[in-house]
């Protein structure tokens, strides 16, 4: 039985360039990052969990929530075959009991803020807008698209940052966590404008700070699908392991 069951729907997807020193702490044991044509790129994505069940049992009032989250990309070899994946710097939620189990279960670094969502039509085109109040300042992130989706091309960019299958946690340096996390490939809107608003400092560390000044190199809006979370599984290394891969 999987872990989680819901719906992800209307992922609006922020992607900025990003020098990969800032994010070396960051990177799992056994994993390295993985690159779009030679760039290192985080993602700024909020989106709605709908019609969620843990362990296949709905919890009440737990069922239907924002999160916004900034992750970046990885990859981890298991044999022969690459297994493409996400880090999560943050994920934000607006329940206690969310980050409770997300921060328990998966080592996954969950926050609880109050938030808000906004999703509706403006002259033919659909509106997505997700805010978050981080340390009394509320932040905001919104797209305004066409209302027709269409097919996210293979081999592009929006198929890099939506075809990562995989999660992974930094639990120690020789312990690190992984995750599948399966749903269908996904349609996406043309974006047409879009504002964020966003102190990257305040609610990411200094760290990310940058942010502020950097303009997307991209963003996007996927209408999301049905998704599961399977259970994790517990990746160990030896340090002999973790050298040779320091070396290399």
């Amino acid at each position: 039985m999987s872990f989680l069951r819901a719906e992800w729907r209307k992922l609006a997807i922020a992607n900025y360039e990003i020098d990969r020193a800032v994010l070396e702490k960051y990177v799992p044991t056994g994993t390295e990052l993985d690159l779009w044509q030679g760039a290192c790129y985080v993602s700024l994505i909020g989106f709605r969990f709908i019609k969620t069940r843990l362990l296949g049992v709905p919890i009440p009032f737990h069922t239907d929530f924002e999160e916004v989250n900034l992750r970046f990309y990885v990859r981890y070899k298991e044999g022969n075959k690459w297994k493409r994946g996400v880090v999560f710097v943050k994920e934000i939620v607006p329940k206690m009991a969310l980050t409770f189990v997300a921060n328990t279960l998966y080592n996954e670094p969950y926050a609880t803020m109050p938030m808000k969502h906004f999703w509706g039509a403006k002259n033919g085109n659909l509106q997505v807008e997700y805010q978050w109040r981080c340390k009394g300042n509320w932040q905001k992130m919104s797209v305004e698209t066409s209302a027709k989706t269409s097919a996210i091309e293979v081999g592009s960019e929006a198929e890099f940052i939506t075809e990562h299958y995989w999660g992974y946690s930094k639990i120690n340096p020789q312990t690190t966590y992984e995750y599948e996390v399966t749903h269908p490939r996904w349609l996406q809107y043309e974006v047409k404008n879009y504002d964020i608003n966003v102190d990257f400092g305040l609610v990411y560390g200094e760290k990310f700070a940058f942010l502020n000044q950097v303009t997307p190199k991209s963003v996007m809006l996927a209408e999301g699908s049905e998704i599961t979370v399977e259970n994790k599984k517990v990746l160990k290394f030896e340090m002999n392991e973790i050298k040779k891969k320091l070396v290399v």
